[in-house]
């Protein structure tokens, strides 16, 4: 499989394919649904209404998404699952059908009412996605009903909290609609704005829920309208380069596939705009797998205006926190197993 790097709006262009392979590494903290969000539970009438609307039909037959779902680990190695225990009970040579890997599609958003309905709708037909979840960041818009309306799930902050405490939020609660006797839900970050598009996000799903790679980030054609000038891109490719040894085509990509266990690798998330950068950063440190797929999508760029500097300006910001916190850490940690005495040779009494 051709893997290949990230488009942001101040990205100069597409550059050729790179792919990153690693080991699994061990589990990390998961995140919790921040305190302020509004979740709608399942007694909740008109959120009966939202799933019932949002229910996805199975990919079509010979999808190759799902026909290997069944191979990844179980979460929970001590208790098999449903499908484990029928392939037991089963005959020697009979064929036992494993159950579907299911695609959860997590989609921060802001104000976004004239893009988010056509969004949902589009995702909803990407293959294996059973659930569509919007995370309304405090929109002062009417993004959350138009969410709803169009067959989402709708989770609301009372105040905007930034793109990485929406991605928080998202997982938390996709995590609490998993079930013990399934595999966990793959996670799909989606920006709200891709509107029509956002079902070539498809692509990110297959090298995830097949194993070939723990997180799946999506390479976008040059934008037409984006005023960037790749300043930020390169300052963000140039750390994860320097901090990781691979180098990244477009560092800043928000459209992501990943499994529960890297999403929990990577949690704290860093701050603001620099979650992509310090997501990518962290997982690769920690031995995940790492590839770019190229997607055919269209989003609203930032254009050359005072508006789309000072974005861009944000952006640099928060990409130069979340590179140097790491640093920070990393410097700590090295001089903590430098200073800590190495345990004695056992002696037996």
């Amino acid at each position: 499989m051709t893997s290949q790097g990230t488009q942001t709006p101040d990205d100069e262009g597409a550059a050729k394919p790179r792919a990153r392979g690693r080991s699994r590494a061990s589990r990390a903290t998961s995140a919790t649904p921040a305190d302020d969000a509004t979740v709608q539970t399942p007694r909740d009438e008109a959120v009966q209404a939202d799933e019932r609307a949002g229910e996805q039909t199975e990919a079509p037959a010979g999808g190759k998404a799902g026909a290997k779902a069944g191979e990844q680990a179980d979460p929970k190695p001590g208790k098999p699952s449903k499908g484990e225990q029928a392939a037991a009970s089963a005959p020697t040579g009979a064929r036992v059908a494993r159950p579907r890997q299911r695609v959860a599609v997590v989609i921060p958003a802001k104000d976004e009412a004239r893009r988010i309905a056509a969004t949902v709708r589009s995702a909803k037909a990407i293959p294996n996605v059973d659930l569509v979840l919007v995370v309304d960041d405090g929109s002062e818009d009417n993004t959350q009903h138009v969410a709803r309306e169009a067959g989402a799930v709708v989770v609301r902050h009372s105040h905007n909290r930034g793109k990485a405490a929406a991605m928080e939020t998202g997982a938390a609660v996709v995590a609490m609609r998993d079930t013990p006797d399934r595999l966990p839900r793959i996670l799909l970050f989606i920006d709200g704005d891709l509107g029509e598009t956002a079902v070539n996000t498809a692509p990110l799903v297959p090298p995830v829920v097949e194993g070939h790679t723990d997180l799946a980030i999506a390479l976008i054609p040059a934008q037409p309208g984006a005023g960037g000038r790749g300043i930020v891109v390169g300052a963000a490719r140039r750390a994860i380069q320097s901090m990781t040894g691979w180098t990244p085509t477009q560092p800043l990509s928000g459209m992501r596939c990943l499994t529960r266990e890297a999403f929990e690798a990577a949690t704290p998330l860093a701050r603001g705009w620099g979650v992509e950068t310090g997501m990518t950063i962290d997982l690769l440190r920690r031995g995940f797998r790492v590839v770019e797929v190229p997607c055919e999508l269209r989003h609203r760029p930032s254009g050359k205006d005072f508006k789309g500097q000072m974005h861009r300006a944000a952006q640099y910001r928060d990409v130069e926190l979340a590179v140097n916190a790491r640093r920070v850490r990393s410097v700590a940690g090295a001089v903590k197993r430098k200073v800590t005495p190495k345990p004695g040779p056992k002696t037996h009494r």
